[in-house]
């Protein structure tokens, strides 16, 4: 047989001939979905069609993500009695986090992570937290922040196609008080006012040097990013000026801000991230979701180029990268963000633990359970309670992997250990804000790292948090 007709006969019969890389369709898959790391960045709609599609969407988009929240946790306000965020706002008390029926914590503790897997147990709320609208992602400023952007600047971060989603008693404090480290004896040099480009001059004027007041200006003014653009694919109704990096880092600190890490891809498994604060950047040298940037030069140079537009420089390109000069621009930006201090902490030593004199009963026997059984020190060592590092906790092995709202619950891999002090001034808490109090926070902590602590040990441990 000529091999014309071999190759005939092997098509007939079903027989792949492999050399020509030819599948029958009796033998045939379906096209591998193609997946791109890129942003669309020709958009085929006008903006009218966009808007429209997205706020005719809007309510069903925060409907579900209303729902998921009132599902995992006990969203009431309910403040803790004499103690309070550095500038007055009450924190919020007690485990967030709803258990599934018939369950108790200290049964759930006793468990092994094979068991509650199995048996579909791990709590809701210590799943990861989708954005309002993962699929979508961007930027999202909780309202108090909105308004007085606009009130001082008639500038509007409002989105058209979603809100922000949790509750403001379970938010920082706003404005948030601001400490230098280099004047410590001025305490708070905020003057209970959120800083933008309207007032920071008056405010800081004689206390920066004008370098340092050059960098503050620079972290107040707007630049195009994702969302907030002059482009078609913007999510504000107007052409924006764009965003500033101390909107999320309200203060130098945070107002619970949120958006998606840059650097993963697909969409459905970018995780949210809750916006940490910058004080007491100085002692940090891990930078960005995936920590790759050793200093915060570094960092505030890739918002600026990456970040701001999803870790996309392609589409950066299009709504208008901001390319600050790195000798000067950028120097000065760190420099005021190394001047950030943690809040006083008044029952702390020298070394960064508590004064006996000073101190209660709880908060001691917190300390030493910190330092001890809880295993806390381990990687959140004093006097700033951290140790630079990433760690992988594992809290996957709790649970099955499961897409909630758009996103992704899987293994999550290492992230950052965060300075514990001043914890009490950041709530939410953890890299996604999942974890809505101290109290949520502890009980997390115990269940995934198995210590079986009692009632009284958690409680304790939570007062000493309270005190750093």
């Amino acid at each position: 047989m000529r091999p014309q007709s071999c190759l005939r006969a092997w098509v007939c019969t079903g027989i792949v001939a492999v050399p020509f890389a030819f599948v029958p369709t009796a033998f045939s898959q379906e096209p591998r979905k193609t997946v791109s790391s890129f942003a669309p960045v020709d958009i085929k709609e006008d903006f009218a069609t966009i808007r429209s599609r997205m706020e005719a969407a809007k309510s069903q988009v925060m409907e579900r993500q209303e729902n998921l929240l009132k599902e995992r946790y006990d969203l009431s306000n309910r403040p803790a009695q004499g103690v309070t965020m550095s500038r007055g706002k009450p924190i919020q008390e007690g485990v967030r986090a709803r258990l599934p029926e018939g369950m108790t914590w200290a049964k759930l503790a006793a468990m092994s992570p094979e068991e509650i897997r199995e048996k579909d147990l791990f709590p809701a709320g210590f799943l990861p937290l989708p954005h309002p609208n993962h699929p979508e992602g961007g930027m999202v400023f909780p309202k108090f922040h909105i308004d007085e952007i606009k009130r001082q600047e008639d500038r509007d971060l409002t989105r058209f196609d979603l809100d922000f989603d949790l509750p403001d008693h379970f938010l920082p404090e706003f404005p948030a008080p601001i400490y230098l480290t280099t004047r410590p004896d001025l305490g708070d040099v905020s003057q209970g006012k959120q800083v933008t480009i309207e007032n920071f001059y008056e405010l800081f004027n004689g206390i920066l040097n004008p370098k340092q007041l050059d960098g503050l200006r620079l972290l107040l003014t707007q630049f195009p990013q994702q969302q907030f653009n002059a482009t078609e694919d913007r999510r504000s109704v107007k052409p924006s000026r764009g965003v500033a990096c101390l909107d999320c880092h309200a203060n130098g600190h945070t107002n619970g801000a949120t958006h998606l890490v840059g650097d993963i891809r697909p969409q459905e498994f970018r995780r949210r991230i809750d916006t940490p604060s910058l004080r007491g950047v100085n002692i940090q040298r891990l930078f960005g979701s995936q920590r790759a940037l050793r200093t915060v030069e570094d960092f505030t140079e890739f918002e600026q180029r990456a970040a701001y537009f999803d870790g996309d420089p392609v589409i950066a390109t299009k709504k208008g990268m901001n390319i600050l000069e790195r000798g000067s621009q950028i120097h000065a930006m760190a420099e005021f963000q190394e001047l950030l201090d943690f809040p006083p902490a008044p029952k702390l030593n020298a070394f960064g633990k508590l004064d006996p004199r000073k101190a209660s009963e709880a908060e001691l026997r917190g300390q030493e359970l910190f330092f001890g059984k809880a295993q806390c020190a381990t990687c959140h060592p004093a006097p700033y309670y951290t140790d630079g590092q990433m760690h992988t906790l594992h809290a996957d092995r709790f649970y099955k992997p499961r897409m909630i709202n758009g996103h992704m619950a899987s293994m999550e891999g290492p992230t950052k250990t965060f300075p514990l002090r001043g914890i009490k001034d950041s709530p939410p808490y953890f890299h996604d804000g999942r974890l809505l109090t101290l109290d949520d926070t502890v009980e997390f902590f115990n269940l995934i790292l198995e210590l079986k602590l009692s009632e009284a040990e958690k409680s304790d441990l939570v007062a000493f948090l309270r005190a750093l």
